[in-house]
């Protein structure tokens, strides 16, 4: 049997001529992609650029939208915000939903439990009559009016 192995998308691991290879760009537009905040990769402590798995697919998706779609550099960077916002917030409806199934789905959450929201989105289930914990952003309570007791 053939032992697997998981590799990390995220793992800064190329260098940029190797990810310039990989995406099938000149280094030169790898640098000037940075320059501008579109693709960043991390650094070392040297300042080298280290891509991982995902940046190297992030810069064949500029290419495309660039050669395929026409879309400008401006349009190509919105976009990809807008792509991260989508996949941050489908990851906190997604722990949302386990927390609300972990306690027994909606109709147990709703009349046992409030959900408090932190200004950074965590969202955690308290008990009826429990405070949360006061950070240094504080917190919200969100409940249903008229519902409950």
């Amino acid at each position: 049997m053939v032992p697997t192995h998981h590799i990390d998308e995220h793992a800064p691991v190329f260098v940029i001529s190797i990810a310039a290879e990989l995406a099938g760009m000149h280094p030169q537009t790898l640098r000037q992609y940075d320059r501008i905040g579109l693709v960043s990769p991390r650094r070392t402590s040297g300042r080298g650029r280290r891509y991982s798995a995902r940046d190297v697919a992030k810069l064949r998706e500029v290419q495309r939208l660039s050669q395929e779609e026409g879309i400008n550099l401006a349009g190509i960077k919105r976009i990809l915000a807008l792509q991260d916002e989508v996949a941050s917030l489908s990851s906190q409806l997604r722990s949302v939903r386990e927390t609300i199934e972990a306690m027994g789905g909606i109709e147990a959450a709703s009349t046992s439990r409030v959900f408090t929201a932190d200004s950074a989105g965590r969202v955690s289930a308290l008990r009826r009559g429990q405070r949360p914990a006061r950070g240094e952003s504080g917190a919200m309570v969100l409940w249903r009016p008229g519902g409950g007791r």
